[in-house]
């Protein structure tokens, strides 16, 4: 068969990424700090590109919550703006990318070049927090022990001490006290000794703890060492029944602890989380969801400067980077107000799959995926993927990352309910607390009595969550249980 060429005629559909469409993209992954940047590097760049102070802040506040009224609409239509993220996969586009301690720098006088940089001549220094988040990970896999630490971690200041109450904590988070109680063990066992600790004698227990000095003497010491803060040592040797000896070796022995142990790293740079949206109870018993205003930076495109230049340029190059300049302008105008509907809207939808949780707890997760919020919105699963990364929810709760209400589902063995990975984690975990440890659950057993609660999984998926949260099988707990006797 001869080769020969030929035309041929072929129809095609392709999605074509324009640099505004990617720039509409790119801002809806950015923090609300980066977004303030990108937003003044333009103000700096684009002559038609103004702050909106036109109005006084009684006014602007007013006129947000109306319009924040008018998007809680669910069928409000954004397809009126150029900015279209309906059908944009994550395939799109090219180039779509999401967009310290200065202790040791050298105190000397030479001059400094252009190519010397500063940064890469410091040291950067663990903080505390950081220490412990790491340890906190290669301690457990668990989502709710991990939460729950984060949390206990969050609330340890710079000496090391938790300033929280247990049940404080269970309540704002809704889960149980002895979660709670499992997760501060966990923590008061990391590096440095005596983390975590609620008072000084706690501390120094802890400590002498890890040092095997524990005595039933040197805990009768630590409960009347409120004497030997006042210096008051003789009702000290008193309350403890020491001699002069025993005062002196016991004392001598506190003093070689750490009263504040988190001092030997660094502090943490304070950085506070600026939520994106508030989540509070309304009037009727529902939920009231809100932008944070504070977050959203106002832009107008000025008009009135374009049309005098423009009547005032005489060259065709002059004209086209004036209408190139003031298109821009429009067009990030319209992007950002794009931007805030969808995470409003993305917002509601986690609102509404997750109210259970905002009454009860961690523990009534729902599960949920990217296509079911996608769909509710009718826009594309990486649409909402970018929507929900580093954007922060403030609930009732406290505050939380988008991302945290997605979860996978395990289906149900009758009926179409479905529950979450993190509540059938937590079902795993009751059932081998409260189990008899000579006569230890199976994996086999836990199945059983998961399908009676109407819950569909493998054995194998219940090997691998038990697996996650540390708990041995049920042959060596029951080795374990032996050798307790």
């Amino acid at each position: 068969m001869a080769l020969t060429p030929k035309l041929d005629l072929r129809q095609g559909q392709q999605l074509v990424m324009t640099p505004q469409l990617q720039q509409a993209i790119k801002l809806l992954q950015l923090t609300n700090l980066e977004l303030a940047e990108f937003v003044e590097s333009q103000l700096e760049e684009n002559p038609f590109l103004e702050r909106d102070e036109r109005a006084n802040e009684k006014d602007r506040g007013e006129e947000s919550r109306s319009e924040e009224r008018r998007d809680a609409d669910a069928s409000a239509d954004v397809s009126t703006l150029d900015t279209d993220y309906s059908n944009v996969d994550s395939d799109a586009g090219p180039g779509d990318a999401a967009a310290g301690d200065w202790s040791n720098v050298s105190g000397s006088r030479q001059p400094v070049s252009e190519d010397y940089d500063v940064l890469a001549q410091t040291a950067e220094e663990i903080t505390l927090r950081e220490h412990l988040t790491k340890q906190l990970h290669l301690a457990t896999r668990d989502e709710v022990q991990l939460m729950i630490g984060a949390h206990l971690i969050d609330l340890i200041d710079d000496g090391g001490y938790l300033r929280a109450e247990v049940e404080e904590v269970a309540e704002r988070l809704g889960a149980e006290p002895l979660f709670v109680r499992r997760a501060l063990r966990l923590i008061q066992g990391f590096e440095p000794s005596g983390i975590a600790a609620r008072s000084l004698a706690e501390c120094l227990r802890l400590q002498l703890r890890d040092q095997n000095l524990m005595t039933p003497q040197m805990d009768l010491f630590l409960e009347n060492i409120h004497y030997l803060g006042t210096h008051d040592l003789p009702s000290l040797r008193r309350a403890c029944k020491f001699s002069e000896d025993d005062l002196r070796e016991h004392i001598a022995a506190i003093r070689k602890l750490n009263p504040k142990p988190g001092l030997a790293y660094g502090r943490d740079t304070v950085q506070v989380v600026i939520p994106d949206v508030y989540v509070t109870e309304a009037s009727d018993g529902g939920w009231k969801v809100e932008l944070n205003q504070e977050t959203l930076p106002k832009v107008i495109a000025n008009e009135r400067y374009f049309a005098r230049m423009s009547s005032k340029s005489d060259g065709q190059e002059t004209r086209s980077f004036l209408n190139e300049q003031m298109s821009n302008a429009n067009w990030l105008v319209k992007s950002l107000d794009q931007r805030a509907r969808t995470i409003l809207k993305v917002a509601l939808q986690i609102v509404k799959h997750q109210d259970v949780f905002l009454v009860e707890g961690i523990s009534k997760l729902r599960p949920l995926n990217l296509k079911t919020i996608a769909d509710a919105i009718d826009m594309h699963e990486s649409t909402v993927s970018r929507v929900t990364s580093n954007k922060f929810i403030h609930t009732p709760r406290g505050v939380f990352e988008m991302k945290y209400f997605f979860t996978a589902s395990i289906a149900a063995k009758h009926g179409e309910q479905s529950y979450s990975a993190e509540s059938v984690r937590q079902r795993i975990r009751e059932l081998i607390g409260k189990e008899d440890p000579h006569q230890p659950l199976s994996d086999d057993r836990l199945v059983e009595v998961l399908a009676a609660e109407n819950v569909d999984i493998a054995r194998r998926t219940v090997a691998k969550y038990r697996e996650a949260l540390g708990v041995p099988s049920s042959v060596q707990r029951k080795r374990m249980a032996k050798r307790a006797i």
